[in-house]
């Protein structure tokens, strides 16, 4: 592998850890509601697991209601009792066809568990970037060693892979900041 590759592949790699860390982070509630909070939950489709997006229209009502109006008429008691099952702490409701879920306003407590839970998210965010760098500064080295890069490109590649990783550190600590405030703000 050239030096180019090994800091293209790194860069990749950085920005779908970052793009995995936005995806758990919108399982982290907050006191809004958000369709894509539902993304988790599977609903027994006859016989196979499928997310709700998938058997059912889910949109928002208003910034504490999400409705999801099931596409079959025999699916909503079965999406009903799958978000009830899910570990969301939601209490959905029928009405008629369409399924009401109101998002319960949080504690204190619960509120600073949360931001508890975001800052560990983001932490482990930051050591997948951290391990990302040290196996490029790795191969950098493998690569100066079977004389395929020099040294000074060895110190120029890693200098330019820290950059990328504080880069990519930033926007770690900017996600985790956003999400710490929403949880606080409602």
């Amino acid at each position: 592998m050239t030096i180019a590759e090994i800091k293209n592949t790194v860069e990749g790699k950085m920005d779908q850890s970052i793009e995995a860390f936005k995806h758990n982070l919108t399982k982290i509630r907050t006191g809004r509601a958000n369709p894509a909070l539902l993304d988790t939950v599977h609903v027994d489709y006859y016989g196979a697991m499928l997310p709700i997006s998938q058997v059912a229209n889910v949109s928002l009502l208003d910034a504490r209601t999400i409705s999801v109006q099931p596409w079959e008429k025999g699916m909503g008691a079965k999406i009903e009792k799958a978000i009830r099952d899910s570990d969301l702490g939601l209490n959905p409701s029928s009405m008629g066809d369409l399924i009401r879920v109101p998002m319960p306003a949080m504690s204190e407590e619960r509120r600073k568990e949360l931001s508890k839970v975001v800052r560990g998210e983001g932490e482990g965010a930051k050591i997948a970037i951290r391990n990302l760098r040290r196996d490029a500064n790795e191969a950098i080295r493998k690569a100066v060693k079977d004389k395929l890069a020099s040294e000074d490109e060895q110190k120029r590649c890693e200098t330019d892979i820290q950059k990328v990783t504080d880069r990519h550190i930033i926007v770690i600590d900017q996600l985790v900041a956003a999400k710490e405030q929403d949880i606080m703000a409602v």
